[in-house]
């Protein structure tokens, strides 16, 4: 059972990494382009796009595998939706990766500052993909139910002795 509840524990890395970048990456390039960290103090926000990148990939893969269990209790759409905004986070972190290799590749020219920018506003959109993506997941689990195709069928526990003891 452990393995069918993968896909919750792996999304958290992908998704506090999408929250995360703006930050990195425009502290490291603001840091670049005043001479106050070495260029190749961008490398850190490449790794952390790849990580980005990598978890986002095994987070749609465990996805995939929950999916049939989720469509027993929930409409096939409401899935469609958030696989389709997952996919479209994958894809926009893994452009948003290049474009940050291309800045560190680009690193000792003039155009390597403002290509940063560029990447660094490209992880807005993904801040925004990432959060269509994770309202996409909650829903399913939330409002639609998709957590009932793994909850065993048996009594429902009654208030814990530690909330009962509290009313003595």
């Amino acid at each position: 059972m452990d393995a069918l509840l993968f896909h919750p524990k792996v999304v958290h890395i992908p998704m506090a990494l999408g929250v995360l970048m703006p930050a990195v990456a425009g502290g490291l390039l603001l840091a670049w382009w005043r001479g106050w960290l070495p260029r190749r103090a961008w490398a850190l926000a490449v790794l952390l796009q790849a990580i980005l990148v990598g978890s986002g990939v095994v987070a749609l893969r465990t996805g995939e595998a929950a999916e049939e269990g989720a469509e027993r209790v929930v409409a096939e759409r409401y899935i469609q939706q958030h696989e389709d905004a997952a996919e479209l986070f994958v894809w926009a972190s893994g452009g948003t990766l290049a474009v940050m290799l291309l800045a560190l590749a680009l690193g000792a020219s003039r155009a390597g500052v403002p290509v940063g920018a560029g990447a660094t506003l490209a992880t807005l959109l993904v801040l925004g993909l990432g959060y269509r993506t994770g309202h996409a997941g909650g829903s399913l689990v939330y409002e639609h139910g998709a957590a009932q195709a793994y909850v065993q069928a048996g009594p429902l526990a009654g208030p814990s002795e530690s909330a009962a003891t509290e009313d003595d």
